[in-house]
């Protein structure tokens, strides 16, 4: 969901409006996810290099942004009558205790969802969850839990942040940026990638079935 900032500054307006615009953006997709029947939606909210990256001032905004956007969920009709199942992906150990509060409160209030999953990819960098997922597999090892032979790409795939989750079909990214910015390395192998100019705030329903009719005219092969 990228372009936030740069939506604000071509409207003049404060970055921390721009960020709120793309909040209701995300609540508005997340009810076109819902008219589709979408089984699973998984969004990059904040990545684990923006917290380092980003001055507290901004952070904040976010954070306070994660923790309403948390908690309107669990107010939120159609995440309980379409059995929305929320979770949450990432490094949660670099998030404050606010929102680590909001997450539990949102997860546990959905776990027994069956409907569309809903993951929020906060604090989340791909190349970390691999290496975390390694360092386990390292240590079932040393510990003789797991021989080499045993070692195979599900035992990487189950101790992803992810786990459990399936491979994404169709990754979007907005605002003209054509990169996966550490992404889903390990699940987006074969995904179908869809680049699009439009400022997340600026996204529109049109521009999402676009994205999607993209991906229905592709013939996937899977390396085949």
């Amino acid at each position: 969901m990228d372009g936030n900032r740069r939506f604000a500054e071509k409207e003049g307006i404060e970055s921390s409006t721009g960020h709120r615009y793309g909040k209701q953006k995300l609540e508005e997709v997340m009810d076109w996810v819902l008219d589709l029947d979408i089984p699973y939606l998984t969004v990059y909210a904040l990545s684990t290099e923006n917290v380092t990256s980003r001055t507290g001032a901004e952070l904040e905004v976010l954070f306070d942004l994660y923790v309403e956007g948390l908690r309107e969920l669990l107010e939120n009709e159609r995440i309980y009558s379409n059995r929305v199942q929320v979770r949450i992906a990432g490094h949660k150990e670099l998030l404050p205790p606010r929102v680590l509060t909001a997450i539990e409160a949102a997860e546990t209030g959905t776990a027994d969802h069956d409907g569309c999953v809903f993951t929020i990819c906060l604090a989340y960098g791909s190349r970390e969850e691999i290496l975390k997922a390694v360092r386990s597999i390292a240590e079932d090892h040393a510990a003789g839990e797991i021989s080499l032979e045993q070692i195979d790409q599900a035992s990487i795939s189950d101790r992803l942040y992810t786990a459990g989750l399936p491979d994404p079909d169709l990754i979007i990214r907005t605002s003209g940026e054509e990169r996966i910015s550490n992404f889903l390395l390990w699940q987006a192998a074969y995904s179908e990638l869809y680049f699009t100019d439009v400022f997340w705030p600026s996204f529109s329903k049109a521009d999402f079935y676009t994205a999607i009719e993209s991906y229905q005219h592709r013939r996937r092969r899977f390396g085949g």
